[in-house]
């Protein structure tokens, strides 16, 4: 059975949609393009980016596995391999995890948090050259809205939609 529907009930996109997805794309792809040009100048890739500041953030600077491949999300196994890679720098090491047998705790090293630190300042300029200092402070709001809109729901965004119209 085919999943596809027919092309006549697609709401295709008219040209100022096409032109607003396109601007989304190529602006998604020339920031994250400079900010892993940076990082990886300083020897680092973006998730091990992720990684190493939001296990900095955790109490006691550690998560397990699977909240951290669901807060970026990828899956378990894949987080799994890119940790493997982390441990072998030297920058987390894994511990069983007391309350799943079968998960572990990834917990950031000593060495883990001096790169993070030494790695900060160069990321947030990153950041900072490739996306905030391009923009003005009414459209970092109008960005952090359109964030928040995108992240509720179909079902919520329509509630939210009737109410306010």
């Amino acid at each position: 059975m085919s999943t596809r529907r027919p092309a006549s009930s697609v709401r295709w996109l008219n040209p100022d949609e096409e032109r607003a997805w396109r601007a989304f794309l190529r602006v998604m792809v020339a920031v994250r393009t400079g900010t892993a040009r940076d990082l990886a100048a300083i020897g680092l890739s973006e998730p091990d980016y992720e990684v190493l500041s939001t296990l900095s953030e955790r109490p006691d600077h550690t998560s397990t596995l699977g909240e951290q491949a669901d807060k970026m999300g990828w899956s378990r196994s894949r987080l799994s391999r890119h940790a493997t890679r982390m441990e072998a720098r030297g920058l987390l090491r894994r511990e069983p995890d007391p309350t799943d047998g079968r998960g572990c705790l990834l917990v950031l090293t000593a060495h883990g948090l001096d790169t993070l630190d030494n790695a900060a300042p160069a990321h947030v300029e990153s950041v900072r050259h490739h996306f905030i200092d391009r923009l003005t402070p009414e459209d970092l709001i109008a960005v952090e809205q359109i964030a928040r809109r995108l992240q509720e729901t179909p079902d919520r965004r329509r509630s939210t939609t009737r109410r306010a119209g």
